[in-house]
């Protein structure tokens, strides 16, 4: 593994690009992180450096929005998202990541596609289905153990129940908070944290506290509307990241 000057420049950006993401607008760069850091080390040892930080990050983006999350929706999830989690962790070293980034991509994909197409269309009053709600929290924990990318199907829920932006980040964070830290224990349990590992998260955890300050500045001074269209975009990067990473083409 290359822990050179290199790989600390870019561990850096990434962290302070997902603080940033994260606490500004519920998350979609974090995405990044572990591929970008990958240029240098392995990916697992990419993922556990990145573990214990996405935990901090989590703590300090709950406590900002502990006023502001929807408990209705987060215990709607959170069941499902434990199935997915435990499915998971069981076929953790069986199961090809590549294919599960290309299935999470295409749903991100859906969700940008049928927002722009709808945008002139009031779904405030459009229930979605328990079973698509339990499908979709079974997704996200899945994908988020396997692959690190189990935002999309969560975000695009939410953003069909038109939260206010604060809610938004509140329940969204929440949740992944309450999956981050299972992840951490399980990722322990199976060897994957380390010393070395945790040193690295060590040295880098300052960056961390000034990705997320920034982001909480930034979602002060954005409207709604923007906050809208710059989540949804950053729901389209993730979504082009996912399906380059799986070897597919993307038609935006």
């Amino acid at each position: 593994m290359d822990q050179s000057f290199a790989f600390y420049a870019v561990a850096v950006l990434a962290i302070m690009l997902t603080g940033m993401s994260k606490s500004g607008f519920g998350g979609g760069l974090g995405v990044m992180a572990v591929p970008l850091m990958s240029l240098f080390v392995t990916p697992h040892f990419a993922a556990a450096v990145m573990m214990p930080i996405l935990l901090a990050m989590d703590l300090l983006i709950v406590w900002r929005y502990r006023s502001t999350w929807d408990r209705r929706l987060i215990f709607g999830l959170l069941p499902a998202a434990f199935v997915g989690l435990a499915l998971g962790s069981v076929s953790f070293h069986y199961l090809d990541a590549t294919t599960i980034k290309f299935l999470v991509g295409l749903l991100a994909a859906f969700f940008v596609v049928q927002f722009v197409a709808s945008r002139r269309v009031d779904l405030s009053d459009q229930r979605t289905p328990l079973p698509v709600v339990f499908a979709l929290g079974t997704l996200s924990g899945f994908a988020s153990f396997i692959a690190h990318a189990g935002g999309p199907p969560v975000k695009g829920y939410l953003l069909r129940q038109q939260l206010e932006k604060s809610w938004f980040v509140g329940t969204n964070t929440v949740f992944f908070f309450a999956l981050n830290f299972l992840k951490t224990i399980a990722y322990g349990a199976f060897g994957t944290l380390s010393v070395t590992s945790l040193q690295v998260s060590a040295v880098l955890s300052p960056m961390l506290l000034l990705g997320v300050f920034l982001g909480f500045r930034l979602h002060t001074v954005v409207d709604q509307r923007f906050f809208v269209n710059v989540v949804y975009g950053f729901l389209a990067l993730t979504a082009t990241k996912l399906l380059y990473d799986s070897g597919a083409t993307f038609p935006f």
